[in-house]
């Protein structure tokens, strides 16, 4: 399998959380131009793979004009050959979804809503800038159900100083009511995290079992899905898949050892798509395998290692885990188990080779 990811970099407003590439202004047509002169110059990158996904990320693509996402979108498609895409994503903010649009985007041949709520505390929103209140969030859910949109995710934040576990509850009910196919719930990193670590790991446990409980099953960390509504263009990136990233500061990789990047500069991109690119040692590539596997829930498998790679691991600090509960290692996979995802990162870096 491969993807298609495209950047959106723009935003109406900047979140005060977010570290993606973005900037606040309305020049669309001109961006939307030389996305279709990237993708028309890149058509061969992937060397007969056939992309199965496509997702619109930034950014907010939710600002875009239907009718210039729907443009890029069928690009997309005649330049690499794809009738219809397995899953084809558009990120989404509530304040922008109207019945219109929601109808418009449904016509593009959009699948799949990704939308950027954060949270369901009126006062939480206002300090992340947000620009929606937790009823238009509601509002717009119901509005992306009404155009036949069956497969809905939503973004929530966890882990920021003020918020209690009682907050994060109601949170947590007010998601789950909704009833999306996919939740998404990530940790507040940088100036903005709490610096409580036990009260983040309670919180995360609290996600854990509300979802749980609620039908979501837990694939990926931060990721939870109705059975069957796992994201597939994620789940590419988590197996090293090969994607192609179009837009000021995407990424692309070719599925081995040679990760590329447009420079993350609107008027750059526009005049001259200037970008970087870097190949993998063999020690990279064992420590992507680790660290992308074992976020997932299923773990990596021992089959996508190399006899080299597979004697590079420290049995030792395997036998060790292992006996403290934080590594399950199998015949054919080693995987972390859900109870201790919180302290991946840790783990993760026990296991690579010296």
């Amino acid at each position: 399998m491969a993807g298609l990811y495209v950047h959106f970099p723009f935003c109406a407003a900047k979140c005060i959380y977010c570290d993606f590439y973005a900037r606040v202004r309305r020049d669309w047509k001109p961006y939307v131009e030389a996305l279709l002169q990237e993708i028309a110059d890149r058509r061969s990158d992937l060397k007969g793979v056939l992309p199965t996904t496509l997702y619109f990320g930034g950014g907010t693509p939710s600002l875009l004009p239907v009718p210039l996402l729907a443009r890029v979108a069928e690009a997309a498609r005649t330049a690499f050959g794809v009738d219809a895409f397995s899953e084809f994503t558009v990120e989404a903010n509530p304040d922008d979804i109207t019945e219109e649009k929601a109808a418009a985007l449904r016509e593009t041949g959009a699948g799949r809503i990704s939308m950027g709520v954060q949270s369901f505390c009126d006062d939480h929103l206002r300090w992340m800038r947000r620009r929606h209140t937790a009823t238009q969030a509601a509002e717009a859910f119901a509005t992306l159900r009404h155009a036949g949109f069956g497969n809905l995710s939503i973004d929530l934040i966890f882990g920021f100083a003020g918020l209690d576990d009682a907050q994060w509850e109601r949170n947590l009910a007010a998601a789950t009511a909704l009833r999306p196919e996919h939740i998404s719930c990530y940790q507040m990193t940088g100036r903005w995290a709490d610096g409580d670590e036990e009260r983040c790991r309670r919180q995360y446990g609290l996600l854990q079992e509300r979802l749980a409980a609620a039908g979501y099953g837990q694939y990926e960390i931060a990721n939870f899905a109705l059975p069957g509504f796992e994201s597939r263009h994620n789940r590419g990136y988590w197996s090293r898949a090969p994607y192609l990233g179009f837009g000021a500061g995407a990424h692309s990789f070719d599925g081995d050892r040679r990760r590329s990047w447009n420079t993350p500069d609107v008027d750059a991109y526009l005049a001259s798509r200037p970008g970087a690119a870097e190949t993998l040692s063999d020690r990279e590539i064992l420590e992507e395998k680790l660290m992308l596997g074992l976020r997932t829930v299923q773990g990596l498998p021992l089959a996508t290692l190399s006899p080299a790679e597979r004697a590079a691991l420290k049995q030792t600090t395997l036998e060790e885990l292992s006996r403290a509960g934080k590594l399950i290692v199998e015949a054919d996979r080693i995987r972390i188990p859900k109870e201790s995802l919180f302290v991946s990162d840790w783990i993760v870096g026990r296991l690579f080779p010296a």
